[in-house]
């Protein structure tokens, strides 16, 4: 039993002494950040922002419980408007601090970083979370209360371009339809006037037909009548020379040898009257000879 308490007493003297040596080397690193902190400040202060950064970085690499550097470094990114590493910064000195104050300076400033990225919704949460730190700053309430005007103009702005949007929507969908409507009466009314076109065109050949009957009446009346007029065979003038008769032109289209042909004909013709009136030489008046010009 004693070796036993003697046992637990050597282990807890051990523990503790490894407790110790543990604390030491943390309070060792805690030095070292803060003196590298310290050093990123002066260099800061000079103006030379690649030494402070290198600064800043190794004190936040020794002990991750400074949340000084980070929030310097911060400060410094802002500072030359790298927005986006400075809240990262502001972040992880946020996260490392134990104290209210410091928690209330890091969201503070994480809320400026949304200001400045328009990001209105973000900072108000931001500096809500800095004012639970610290209910008593009243620079954090004036930026809460103009990130929250920003914001609301904002989404009235946006609500106010969904509206547009909608209203514009609507109207190129009534514009649409009421085109769908112009073009189908436009084809009802292109098809009325081929139907109409249509009709007409079969009006056109029924009158046409109309006319080439009418024409073709007319030409068998003119057909007919000229059969009419014309003599037949048996109809021949007598004693007329079948060589003339068949030589003989229509009328008012005799050349002067037909003529001079028809005028020797009637000369023979009297001539041969004559001739049988001196042979028969009977009484009576003389023949007077019709003549077919």
């Amino acid at each position: 039993m004693n070796k036993i308490l003697l046992l637990l007493f050597f282990v807890s003297i051990a523990s503790f002494a490894q407790d110790t040596e543990e604390e030491k080397l943390k309070e060792k690193a805690r030095i070292a950040s803060t003196n590298l902190t310290w050093e990123g400040n002066k260099d800061l202060s000079e103006n030379d922002f690649v030494s402070a950064e290198v600064d800043y970085r190794k004190a936040i690499s020794k002990s991750g419980e400074n949340s000084t550097a980070p929030y310097n470094l911060g400060n410094a990114y802002y500072n030359n408007e790298t927005y986006s590493e400075a809240f990262g910064r502001f972040k992880q000195a946020g996260e490392a601090a134990t104290a209210k104050e410091d928690k209330h300076k890091a969201y503070h400033n994480m809320g400026n970083v949304f200001m400045k990225q328009k990001a209105y919704e973000k900072a108000v949460e931001a500096y809500k979370e800095a004012l639970r730190n610290n209910p008593k700053d009243e620079e954090t309430r004036y930026n809460l209360a103009l990130a929250k005007e920003l914001l609301k103009k904002e989404q009235d702005e946006q609500n106010k371009n969904d509206e547009n949007k909608d209203n514009q929507d609507n109207k190129d969908q009534k514009d649409n339809k009421d085109q769908d409507k112009k073009d189908e009466g436009d084809n009802k009314e292109d098809q009325k006037d081929k139907d109409d076109s249509d009709k007409k065109d079969q009006g056109d050949e029924g009158d046409k037909g109309d006319e080439e009957k009418e024409d073709n009446k007319e030409g068998d009346g003119d057909k007919k009548e000229e059969e009419q007029k014309k003599p037949e065979q048996g109809d021949q003038p007598k004693d007329q020379d079948p060589q003339q008769q068949q030589q003989q032109p229509r009328p008012n289209q005799l050349s002067k040898q037909q003529i001079q042909n028809l005028l020797e004909a009637m000369q023979n013709e009297e001539k041969k009257v004559q001739e049988k009136i001196d042979a028969k030489k009977v009484k009576g008046a003389k023949v007077k000879n019709e003549k077919d010009w």
